[in-house]
């Protein structure tokens, strides 16, 4: 990235902003980039923007609409290593992770651009003569998107894409730790020949931008993914003002090992979930629940399988496990730490911040497993959002289906068992919105819907088709070709 110093892209133009801020490689504690903290004034600039582009954009046909998300696409394939190594660089995940996560963004644009070839609605039958009825879906209006620092781009893509597909023009709030994924897509939309307007993108604090925009009467939706305290916020101020909103707000996400299990699949598959990105993933698995005759075994397996993660910056080759975002970070962790002991919790590996001369300049936390943890402590039940798991045994199936849904979030669960009756009736039992069967917590697909439950969310879904339910509303379009007045209900012969 030539430019150290982000500006505010408005209306199609690049926008100084009058005060910064620091952005810092969490792996290195370097400077990597100065981010504008703007003000309201940009917000209502960039909405004034929006609202202009978006009832030209509107009237552009969805498939002319989808075929500038193609282009998106394949300039993100284009500038993929690019993309993930600079990901790394100012989020900290490993260069596959990143990777991956870029993949996940190109993946939606092809995804949703396919959309613009359906959109559906549907027809139906009138029950009057010489009438036609249909629904159609319609675009909302302005619509702003608030993503979080630890999927910087692949969230962005999942909200956006569909918004601009099905006719929206967007405001786009990202983390401040991680602006420069939203510098590049912003500058990949110019490239692509998306409308000037159709989509800004405003840095700057939830307390300031985020009120803004969430307050603003021209936003008519908001999409934001977060924390539970501030998602709760949003809902409650977007609920007096009859604005649609759409929360993705965490989780404590278990595996369940049961007795018939496959131990080795399901150590990979614990590692894999609760300290890849370091357990910086609201999927993240921070509670695997085992069955008592496999817990003894289970952990052997696992304390040996985490002695091989090798730990720094992500940009080196064979890392596994990065750093964590910054000091706030590993400081929340730390507390979580001394919570579990105090609880009676038993320590058997980790638990401390990593210093010395790999870790003096970035923010390290060694993999941690506690274990004869119970449902009911707060370690069990609190999103740490780090690489901490606790083993919580349990005696039977039913148990161990009690102990999973036991927790105020409901976004991604696990089982681990041979038994096909087992696999169908966690299926049905688990209170999540998505399920893992012989699998981690983490891995969703781009063609299926994702959130959850309870806590971790109000019933939207990003991705999969289902997530143009938030970014369109419904028309229902009657015909009435008779001639003459039909009163519906009431002009039915008996």
């Amino acid at each position: 990235m030539e430019e150290k110093v982000l500006q505010n892209y408005i209306a199609g133009e690049w926008v100084d902003a009058e005060n910064r801020t620091s952005v810092f490689n969490p792996a290195t504690g370097e400077e990597i980039a100065q981010v504008p903290l703007s003000e309201k004034i940009d917000v209502d600039e960039a909405v004034a923007a929006a609202k202009r582009s978006q009832k030209k954009w509107a009237l552009v046909p969805a498939p002319q609409r989808a075929e500038i998300l193609y282009r998106v696409g394949s300039l993100m394939k284009e500038k993929k290593e690019h993309l993930s190594r600079l990901l790394t660089m100012e989020n900290g995940k490993v260069l596959e992770e990143a990777r991956g996560e870029v993949q996940e963004g190109i993946d939606m644009a092809f995804y949703m651009a396919g959309e613009g070839r359906r959109l559906f609605g549907q027809t139906t039958p009138a029950e009057l003569p010489d009438k036609f009825a249909m629904s159609e879906r319609a675009p909302i209006g302005v619509v702003a998107i608030i993503t979080p620092w630890n999927f910087p781009i692949a969230i962005a893509t999942w909200k956006s894409f569909p918004a601009i597909v099905a006719g929206n023009a967007v405001v786009w709030k990202p983390a401040t730790e991680t602006p420069i994924m939203a510098y590049e897509l912003a500058k990949i939309f110019e490239d692509a020949g998306l409308p000037k307007g159709v989509i800004n993108v405003v840095f700057g604090t939830g307390r300031t931008v985020g009120d803004a925009m969430v307050h603003h009467e021209d936003i008519r939706v908001i999409s934001f993914t977060g924390s539970n305290e501030v998602g709760r916020n949003i809902a409650a101020d977007c609920g007096r003002q009859l604005k649609k909103v759409s929360l993705e707000m965490g989780g404590k996400n278990a595996v369940i090992v049961m007795d018939d299990a496959d131990l080795d699949l399901a150590v990979e598959g614990v590692v894999w979930s609760a300290f890849g990105t370091s357990g910086q993933r609201c999927t993240a698995c921070s509670r695997v629940i085992v069955h008592e005759a496999v817990k003894e075994e289970f952990e052997t397996r696992l304390l040996k399988a985490m002695k091989g993660l090798t730990i720094g910056d992500g940009l080196q080759e064979g890392i596994k496990v990065g750093p964590i975002i910054n000091q706030a970070g590993l400081e929340k962790i730390e507390r979580y730490i001394e919570i579990g002991k105090e609880e009676g919790a038993k320590l058997l590996a980790g638990g401390r911040v990593l210093t010395g001369n790999s870790y003096t300049k970035g923010y390290y936390f060694e993999p941690t497993l506690f274990t004869d943890a119970t449902s009911s402590m707060r370690i069990a039940q609190e999103e740490i959002f780090g690489p901490v798991v606790s083993v919580i045994p349990v005696k039977s199936f039913a148990e161990a289906i009690e102990v999973n849904n036991g927790v105020a979030y409901g976004l991604s669960s696990s089982i681990f068992t041979q038994d096909v009756n087992r696999v169908f009736q966690a299926k049905q039992d688990l209170d999540t919105g998505i399920v893992y069967v012989n699998a981690g917590t983490t891995g969703a697909e781009i063609h299926l819907p994702f959130g959850g439950t309870k806590g971790t969310g109000n019933g939207h879904r990003d991705s999969g088709v289902q997530a143009l339910d938030v970014f369109t509303e419904w028309k229902a379009v009657y015909v009435d070709y008779s001639g003459k007045l039909q009163r519906a209900q009431i002009d039915v012969e008996e």
